[in-house]
């Protein structure tokens, strides 16, 4: 399509060089003690049986089931109040409160107040859990009253973790929970039920489990009522599995001092996006972003230069460390550095790929062999790129390479549209909504693509497609190409591009200075990423006041002033392939070819590299 690139540079992210650099990144973060192995909830997919980050899910809308589960309150003799029965639970996933540790409430919700600190009797499995406050309860939600599953929701496990370091207490109340009791995980990595929950359960996928328990509790009289409930469900983006939350151990990047420089470039301005309004996605995500899940479980990846000790001498690892069971080597250990003895074992898990591709702005300038080419090439001007992957890749490739090179990886970002169908709708090949550039390459040229791409580019919303400006760029070029057929015939010898200002007709001072005050506008447009309108000024210029009007007019004149005036004529249309080089590369280089066999001492073997 036109893209000048440096071919020496192709880089593939599982190259060897490129393979390097992710190690001794990693090593680099390892060192500086942001790398931890630690229990999160993850997003697991059961089929592909691997974690996934939360910018790698996609979600559908499910049509499902709110189900009102009455959880029996424990009676208590010494209460002033008169106490209900029940506590009325609302929850979509029944199947997980075989893993419940807690109700919750809002502790400004003035239904509940009197029963915070009190037991409730687990339906099915029989366990007393507490009712306990927390402000990150929806009121609006349900009943106001939600089961926590800290094994099966990040909500509920972010919820338990302040319970049990006593952050969340509203009112000092003790509460009684369990701390000797682990987290019960109910569900495991295939999606079936698993030890603890009752036998009856176990073995069974989640779906079945959830009839089988409803059916239970509507035994036992505990089911309140069931409504219609539409939400959306997160999936696997590969295979679009449904995704299971699951409490698992996994390699975290902290991300607390990263998502600070992150923000701090573009806040004070050394990285803007273009257009501005893509910052705030930008920084939401950075000032919410948690700890990042580095570790995946898949076959094809960058195996993590991480080696445990088989030893039992090992030792357990500590929550926040690298360090006792666990240490980083780059190359195959000669001996296990912790007990000295064993054969250690390299980690079976793989980064996850973002990971390498947040090396790319550096990762491909041959570090860290070398630090010359990244001092040289970095940063670069202009990143162009999709909105979608705002989080998945700029944010990342920002922070890694200032943190790592300590420079900015780009000055700008720019965020192009999406092409959508002429009905507004995502391409789509499996939908047959698609269209494949080379058929109509194939048809109208790259050029004519480039300039239908171009002309309907959008700062502010996405482009829906029409073939018409295509057809359009196929005319404008065609237009050009006569035009410029025209200007050679005048030339009988090879001449220079100076004129000299008394020698210039009427028509020539006009269109010097509508080359003049069009030049300087389109390089205001293209400077401020304003592509489409910049074409549309070069458009307006070589058709109608080049080639209708100030052509037409040097026809008309004598055969003297012609020849004064064929300088002015060659000089405009030498200007008019600079600026049509950007957006049509190959037509206007071609003209540039024939045009240097009739100027004298030409300046340049190719246009692309002409002064502007």
């Amino acid at each position: 399509m036109g893209a000048s690139c440096d071919w020496k540079r192709t880089r593939f992210t599982m190259d060897k060089d490129y393979s390097l650099a992710v190690k001794e990144a990693f090593r680099y973060l390892w060192n500086k003690g942001w790398v931890y192995r630690g229990k999160r909830i993850v997003n697991w997919c059961p089929r592909c049986q691997t974690s996934l980050s939360d910018l790698e899910l996609e979600y559908q809308e499910e049509k499902s089931y709110l189900y009102y589960i009455k959880y029996p309150l424990k009676e208590s003799s010494n209460s002033k109040y008169q106490m209900p029965k029940y506590i009325i639970v609302a929850t979509t996933r029944p199947e997980t409160m075989l893993g419940d540790l807690a109700v919750a409430v809002n502790p400004k919700d003035k239904r509940y107040q009197n029963l915070i600190g009190k037991k409730v009797i687990l339906p099915i499995v029989k366990r007393e859990i507490p009712i306990i406050a927390d402000r990150r309860v929806d009121i609006e939600f349900g009943t106001g009253a939600v089961k926590i599953t800290p094994a099966h929701d990040p909500l509920d496990y972010e919820i338990y973790l302040d319970l049990i370091s006593k952050k969340s207490l509203e009112i000092g109340l003790e509460i009684g929970l369990d701390l000797s009791l682990e987290i019960p995980k109910i569900i495991d990595d295939s999606g079936r039920i698993c030890e603890p929950a009752p036998k009856e359960y176990q073995g069974l996928k989640v779906e079945e489990v959830r009839e089988k328990i409803i059916e239970d509790l509507k035994k036992e009289g505990l089911i309140e009522k069931i409504e219609p409930y539409t939400h959306k469900v997160p999936t696997c983006y590969r295979c679009h599995f449904k995704i299971e939350p699951l409490l698992k151990e996994q390699w975290f990047l902290k991300m607390e001092k990263l998502k600070e420089i992150a923000i701090e470039a573009v806040k004070s301005g050394r990285i803007r996006f273009v257009p501005k309004r893509w910052e705030k996605i930008y920084f939401d995500w950075l000032k919410n972003v948690k700890d990042w899940c580095l570790s995946r479980q898949i076959w094809w990846g960058h195996q993590l230069p991480v080696w445990e000790c088989r030893s039992s001498g090992g030792g357990k690892l500590e929550e926040g460390s690298g360090k006792n069971k666990y240490f980083l080597s780059l190359k195959k250990p000669k001996k296990c550095p912790i007990c000295g003895r064993c054969k250690p074992k390299q980690v079976e898990d793989v980064f996850d790929t973002w990971f390498s591709s947040a090396l790319w702005p550096f990762g491909t300038l041959n570090w860290p062999k070398t630090k010359k080419e990244v001092n040289f090439w970095l940063p670069s001007d202009v990143l162009c790129t999709a909105k979608d992957i705002i989080n998945l890749w700029v944010a990342r490739m920002i922070f890694m390479t200032l943190e790592v090179c300590h420079k900015i990886p780009f000055k700008d970002v720019l965020i192009h549209p999406t092409i959508l169908t002429k009905e507004g709708k995502r391409m789509s090949k499996s939908l047959g909504t698609g269209i494949d550039p080379m058929d109509l390459i194939k048809d109208y040229g790259a050029d004519a693509l480039r300039f239908g791409i171009i002309w309907q580019y959008q700062e502010n919303q996405d482009l829906r497609w029409s073939n018409d400006a295509v057809i359009a760029g196929q005319k404008f070029i065609n237009k050009i190409w006569n035009a410029s057929r025209f200007v050679f015939f005048q030339f009988d010898k090879k001449i220079y591009l100076n004129f000299k200002k008394n020698s210039l007709s009427k028509c020539d001072k006009k269109i010097l200075k509508e080359l003049k005050r069009s030049k300087e506008r389109i390089e205001v447009l293209i400077e401020s990423y304003k592509l489409g309108r910049a074409l549309r000024v070069f458009y307006q210029f070589f058709w109608n006041k080049f080639c209708d009007v100030y052509i037409e007019e040097y026809k008309k004149l004598d055969s003297k002033q012609k020849e004064k005036s064929k300088i002015v004529l060659g000089y405009v249309l030498f200007e008019s392939l600079k600026i049509a080089h950007p957006f049509l590369p190959f037509a206007s280089e071609e003209i540039y070819q024939h045009f240097k066999k009739f100027l004298k001492k030409p300046k340049s073997k190719l246009l692309l590299i002409e002064k502007w």
